[in-house]
């Protein structure tokens, strides 16, 4: 089944239009391009129930490290964009819809130029609120957090001031594929030193008129895992600790918003199977990892080259996907039920020569490699669990094979294909 696409970009008759008429829809490469930074706490403040595990019965006992969103707007002098990162564990799509819309009335920037992406940890409050039984706590934290994620974009698009901007690569070894055989033909959750696994750290850095850094921005495939199920302590997991590195390191103002490559099937070395009982044990791996991945992202921010000038664009679309039902057994299963198509939201966005690619599931590492390594533009970002939220997107060759994210996901062979076909049309738009 081919997947069907919806656009909510600028209508193509429209831009003929335009064009025949001797008009641009976007400014000249030679723009100016100036940024605005922001970042606020969102920590319940009150207990409420955790996100990430069945096995939990209870709300958050305490606090192990504060939680944040962290936004960066961009404009060229007649479009803007915006990147928002929360340290939750993900957004509905009927929240991100939401939430843009109110970004949108607040600042002007258009619903398709945000991305509303959050870091994936297991270790934060619930944010779904579409349950019957939802307790007022926890109707309350979510009417804040937007409130919130709309009041930072705004303070973001405050700051603008002009910026040079630029982007690099590094390598981070402290992630690895978790789809692991079991010694009985099966797939089990657990650590697989042979399958494959994205180490590529993506980093954006954002100078002020200056020469002063601003933001350094880092893209980077792992769960948000470290801290596992028996963890009842609040934590934005090995995320928040990166961004606590980086800042910490470079000092204020720089903020450090940290974005979720393709990790479907990539856990942290570190948890959660490692059944770590205290919060000192907490800090060694949650540290460890951030110190780590801190270390490479300021060290690849020192070697980017920056410009001032460019354009930016953005479009985003809808495929429809063919479903499954859910199957409740984890083993391998070579068929499944056919069952309702499945809206999966793909958002591109251009920053001059840079590309933000997302997704609004968890998507395989392997998809999201082969997606870079087709795109036109080298320094190409996979954003997973952005503007929206639908489950597992798992690769082609992963069906056969079932186990846990195999059994989750509601989506029949074909998702590869689709997401990658599709992301490359949206990032082809992008450049005509």
């Amino acid at each position: 089944m081919k997947p069907i696409i919806k656009s909510t970009g600028t209508l193509v008759c429209c831009c003929l239009v335009l064009l025949m008429a001797g008009f641009s829809l976007y400014p000249s490469p030679t723009s100016k391009i100036s940024a605005g930074t922001a970042k606020v706490n969102i920590t319940p403040a009150v207990p409420i129930p955790m996100s990430g595990y069945r096995s939990r019965t209870k709300p958050f006992e305490g606090i192990h490290d504060s939680i944040y969103a962290r936004a960066i707007v961009f404009s060229d002098g007649e479009n803007k964009a915006a990147i928002v990162s929360a340290e939750i564990i993900g957004l509905s799509n009927s929240f991100c819809e939401e939430t843009a819309g109110l970004i949108e009335q607040e600042t002007g920037i258009k619903r398709d130029h945000i991305l509303l992406s959050a870091v994936h940890s297991h270790s934060g409050p619930v944010t779904r609120v579409y349950k019957d039984d939802v307790s007022p706590e926890v109707k309350a934290y979510a009417d804040e957090l937007q409130q919130k994620l709309a009041g930072l974009v705004l303070e973001a698009d405050r700051n603008l001031q002009r910026v040079n901007i630029g982007a690099g690569k590094g390598e981070c070894l402290m992630n690895i594929n978790r789809r692991a055989q079991d010694g009985k033909g099966n797939i089990q959750l657990g650590r697989n030193p042979y399958g494959p696994c994205d180490h590529e750290v993506g980093v954006v850095r954002i100078d002020d008129a200056e020469g002063n850094i601003m933001s350094v921005l880092l893209d980077w495939p792992c769960h948000g895992v470290v801290m596992g199920p028996r963890n009842y302590l609040v934590s934005g997991d090995w995320p928040g600790a990166t961004s606590r590195y980086i800042e910490d390191s470079l000092g204020k103002p720089v903020i450090a918003p940290i974005l979720i490559g393709a990790s479907g099937d990539i856990n942290p070395i570190y948890g959660p199977h490692i059944d770590f009982v205290d919060v000192n044990s907490y800090a060694y791996a949650l540290d460890a990892i951030g110190y780590d991945l801190g270390k490479e992202a300021i060290r690849v921010s020192e070697d980017i080259g920056t410009r001032s000038t460019g354009e930016i664009r953005a479009i985003q679309k809808s495929i429809y996907l063919p479903g499954k039902v859910e199957e409740p057994n984890r083993l391998h299963h070579q068929a499944y039920d056919p069952g309702n198509d499945v809206e999966v939201r793909l958002s591109a966005l251009k920053i001059g020569s840079i590309i933000f690619a997302g997704v609004n599931g968890e998507v395989f590492n392997q998809i999201g490699v082969k997606l870079k390594n087709l795109s036109p533009y080298t320094n190409t970002f996979f954003i997973t669990h952005c503007n929206g939220s639908c489950g597992y997107l798992v690769s082609d060759e992963a069906i056969p094979e079932g186990g846990y994210e195999v059994r989750s996901t509601r989506v029949q062979s074909g998702a590869e294909s689709g997401i990658i076909e599709g992301l490359i049309q949206l990032i082809n738009e992008l450049s005509n």
